[in-house]
C-alpha cells in the first residue's frame, strides 16, 4: 500500500515536531510542519522520572499534532521518541497517555536507530556526493554521530549528552564563565573519546551538522561575521570567537549577538560546549549544515517500505556481511524466535 501524503512525529528531548510531506515520483516534498518547544529533558528529575509539568507540555503539543493528523491512515504516520523517553523510568505510563492524545502509536527508538534515521534525512537534503560524510546531530538529550556514503550509513553511535541536559548541569540560570565552559567541554570530550578512535580510523571527507543546535550556532556565526573570510556553516575559529564573546558577556541574554532565537537561548550554552568538544576531539575545522534530519529520515523510511525497499533490511544485511554472520543459523534463530 502507498500513500500520497505521509507524516513524521518527532518527540525530541528539546522540541516536538510534526512534518507532513507529499510523495511524488519517489520524492518527498514538504507540505506542512508544526513545532512545540516542550523541553522534555528538563522534566527529568534525579530519579529519572518525568515530572507532571513536562508531561502536560508534551500532551498539549501532541493534542495539536493529533488535530492536524486527523483522517490520516495509521500506515502513513510514524511517531518516534528519542533519548528522554529512552531513559525515563515512567516512560511507559506517559506513552500510554501520549498515544491516546496523538491518536497514533509512538515508538521509542534506540540510539542507533535514531542515528540511522538522522543520516537518512540529512543525506536526502544534501547534494549527491561519492565521498564519505560525518553527520553530527546535537539533540536535547543525546548526540548522534554517523559516517556514511550517499544514503548508506557505515558507522553509527549515540552518546548521552545533549544541549538541554548540559545547559542545566553546567550553565544554571544561563550564566557562562570560563570554568563552566571548560567543565562542560571536558565532560563532552570524555564521552567522545569512546568513539573518537574508531571514527577517525574510518575517516570522512565532509563534516555536516543537522538539527536545531547546529542551525542555531551557524546562524549566529554567519549573522555576526564570526567565521573567517565570510565562510558559511560552522568553523573552529568562529566557534572560538563566539565563545569568547559569550564569556565576556556572561550569558546569552547579555551577549547582544544577532541571530539567537528566544526559544533556543536557554539551551544554546550546552550545545555550544558540545560542539566545541566535537570540533576539538574529532579534529574538525569546518562543518556544513543539513536541513534534513530525523523527521525527514522517518518520512523516507516510510517511503522505502511502501515501495518494497525497506532501508532497515539493507542495514541488517550490511551488518551480517560485515560480521560474517552464518546466514543459515540466523534463519534458524529467527524461525525459533517467531
Amino acid at each position: 500500500m502507498s500513500f500520497e501524503t505521509i507524516a513524521a512525529v518527532d518527540l525530541g528531548s528539546n522540541s516536538f515536531r510534526l512534518q507532513i510531506g507529499r510523495v511524488v515520483d519517489n520524492q518527498i516534498y514538504p507540505l506542512d510542519s508544526l513545532k512545540s518547544t516542550v523541553r522534555l529533558a528538563s522534566g527529568l528529575g534525579v530519579d529519572k522520572r518525568l515530572n507532571e509539568a513536562a508531561q502536560e507540555r508534551a500532551l498539549a503539543a501532541l493534542a495539536l499534532f493529533g488535530e492536524r493528523l486527523r483522517g490520516f491512515d495509521f500506515g502513513a504516520v510514524r511517531a518516534v521518541a528519542t533519548n528522554s523517553l529512552r531513559v525515563a523510568k515512567n516512560a511507559a505510563e506517559f506513552i500510554e497517555r501520549a498515544q491516546k492524545t496523538l491518536g497514533f502509536p509512538i515508538e521509542v527508538v534506540a540510539g542507533r536507530e535514531e542515528a540511522r534515521l538522522i543520516y537518512l534525512g540529512a543525506s536526502h537534503s544534501l547534494p549527491s556526493a561519492d565521498h564519505k560524510r560525518l553527520v553530527v546531530d546535537i539533540g536535547g538529550g543525546s548526540t548522534e554521530f554517523i559516517i556514511g556514503k550517499r544514503h548508506q550509513p557505515q558507522a553509527m553511535e549515540s552518546l548521552y549528552m545533549g544541549c538541554v541536559g548540559y545547559s542545566e548541569a553546567f550553565f544554571p540560570e544561563g550564566r557562562i564563565d570560563r570554568r563552566r565552559l571548560r567543565e562542560a567541554q571536558a565532560a563532552a570530550a570524555q564521552e567522545l573519546e569512546t568513539i573518537a578512535y574508531d571514527f577517525r580510523r574510518l575517516g570522512w571527507v565532509e563534516s555536516v551538522g543537522s538539527s536545531g543546535t547546529a542551525r542555531a550556532i551557524a546562524d549566529v556565526l554567519e549573522m555576526n561575521g564570526l567565521n573567517p573570510n565570510g565562510e558559511s556553516g560552522l568553523t573552529r575559529s568562529g566557534l572560538e570567537r563566539m565563545s569568547d564573546l559569550l564569556l565576556k558577556a556572561g550569558s546569552m541574554e547579555h551577549s547582544r549577538l544577532a541571530g539567537i532565537r528566544t526559544d533556543r537561548m536557554p539551551v544554546l550554552p550546552g550545545g555550544l560546549a558540545i560542539m566545541l568538544a566535537v570540533f576539538e576531539t574529532l579534529d574538525i575545522n569546518h562543518m556544513t549544515y543539513a536541513d534534513g534530519a530525523l523527521r525527514l529520515g522517518v518520512l523516507y523510511d516510510l517511503l522505502g517500505r511502501f515501495h518494497d525497499h525497506d532501508l532497515r533490511e539493507t542495514t541488517v544485511s550490511q551488518f551480517m556481511r560485515r560480521y560474517q554472520v552464518d546466514v543459515h543459523q540466523a534463519e534458524r534463530v529467527r524461525a525459533t524466535a517467531r
